[in-house]
């Protein structure tokens, strides 16, 4: 091990699971490392929160069996052997009916669609599932590569609606790495085929996970600071990197990561070159508005259903307690309901109470049995830059993670090229960046590359 006077000093602005992650195996190969984070609490989008009494995810999170990276990190916290595995039940609302999609007779019995139509969209779900690298689909758009496999009835009923909800109309610039990319995860989770599916959790949510993962940072001395909102990030006259932030604090490291998303370290590197800032610019994003409430009683007991009608102002339904005890939300119902927007959306500057009213009001439309009164507490947050769209040659664009500022190092969700924005791929991330990042401190050490 390094003596403190020998160790490189690094920063890593943004204190979610893929900043946790860097700081964590920068640590290990001898770095001194700061991890800042703008908000009071680590974690990003995997961070806790409480719905009056009940502390749980504020955005729905899932982990299944062939999450290799993020089951190795949980080995690591201690966690793995934790995690409580459950077969779920997906639902399918469409033309104002709900529907249960769980199996393969189901399936069969879904009155949309005719048998051929059910016959190509398995094949489609059953060969995507079975592709290795999605590289060569970012070249064809995500409708021409659907039509050919599914028919155009199947993607004017099925597939666009459920793209429209997730992309709005950029769906229409998206390749069909996207859409492979999902199947490929939530096929993962199916034992066999159509038949189960099967999802993990951890008691205690990501809220016992960060709280570990805290732990294990500051038992490899990871210094870390929240409350700390960068402002700039600019070279220092000795060779280092000066980090300014908003409350006036400022600190020069050899190396800085930053992990926020990409218009925000364009806008917080103003010595980036011209083309490096039209690349971070030019990644078109998601974001994202997810109201969580804590209900008297279920709705539909699956754990998600999907929406195809476009008069519901959310994307799915999601229902954590048919895949987390109920004994975890003292005895009630937690259901999420996002709504995937661009960054600009004016639904974003919507108060909760409006959010609130639209989505209960939509929901008892949805579920007869569903009263407002059943709402016990609704929380609802809100991020712009969510998901990084994958555009056609998405990956041909990207920026590399070095800057040509020295030191100065961009590795945010962007980089999660042909897979899903999800903890795994997070992680996988932070794993790859680690080793790839200058090893002046020694050799990088972490998960060894699959």
């Amino acid at each position: 091990m390094s003596t403190p006077q020998q160790q490189e000093r690094w920063g890593v602005v943004g204190g979610g699971l893929l900043g946790m992650t860097l700081a964590y195996r920068l640590a290990q190969r001898g770095a001194d490392v700061t991890l800042y984070e703008a908000a009071a609490q680590v974690g990003g989008l995997a961070s806790a929160w409480s719905l009056g009494d009940v502390v749980w995810d504020r955005y729905y999170h899932v982990i299944v069996p062939s999450d290799a990276y993020l089951r190795a990190l949980l080995a690591e916290l201690g966690l793995e052997k934790k995690l409580e595995w459950v077969e779920t039940r997906t639902g399918f609302y469409t033309d104002g009916q709900l529907y249960s999609m769980s199996n393969t007779l189901e399936f069969l019995r879904f009155p949309s669609l005719s048998l051929m139509d059910k016959i190509r969209l398995g094949a489609t779900i059953l060969y995507a599932s079975r592709l290795k690298n999605g590289k060569r689909l970012e070249s064809v758009p995500v409708t021409d590569w659907l039509t050919r496999w599914s028919g155009r009835h199947t993607v004017e009923k099925i597939w666009v609606p459920l793209l429209r909800a997730k992309l709005g109309e950029n769906y229409k610039d998206t390749s069909a790495a996207f859409i492979w990319a999902i199947i490929a995860r939530m096929y993962a989770a199916r034992r066999t085929g159509l038949k189960k599916e099967t999802f993990g959790y951890v008691p205690g949510g990501y809220a016992r996970i960060l709280e570990r993962f805290l732990e294990v940072l500051r038992q490899q001395t990871v210094d870390i600071r929240l409350r700390h909102v960068a402002k700039r990030i600019a070279p220092a006259p000795d060779g280092h990197v000066c980090v300014e932030f908003t409350n006036g604090h400022q600190e020069t490291f050899a190396q800085v990561v930053l992990t926020m998303a990409a218009p925000i370290a364009a806008r917080l590197c103003p010595a980036l070159s011209d083309d490096e800032r039209a690349r971070l610019e030019g990644i078109r994003y998601q974001g994202i508005i997810c109201a969580s409430l804590l209900l008297k009683r279920p709705l539909g007991n699956f754990y998600v259903t999907n929406i195809t009608d476009s008069w519901v102002p959310f994307t799915a339904v999601i229902e954590m307690t048919s895949l987390v005890a109920p004994r975890h939300f003292a005895g009630n119902a937690l259901v999420y309901l996002p709504k995937y927007v661009i960054p600009d959306d004016p639904i974003l500057a919507l108060s909760d109470h409006d959010i609130e009213q639209r989505f209960v009001e939509a929901l008892r439309r949805m579920y007869p049995h569903f009263h407002p009164r059943d709402v016990l507490c609704c929380r609802v947050s809100r991020e712009r830059y969510v998901l990084a769209i994958a555009t056609l040659n998405y990956s041909d664009r990207l920026p590399p993670m070095t800057t040509s500022i020295r030191g100065v190092h961009i590795v945010n969700s962007a980089h999660i090229v042909n897979g899903t924005l999800n903890a795994n791929e997070t992680i996988q991330l932070a794993e790859k960046a680690a080793v790839r990042l200058p090893a002046s401190t020694g050799r990088p050490v972490g998960a060894v590359q699959r």
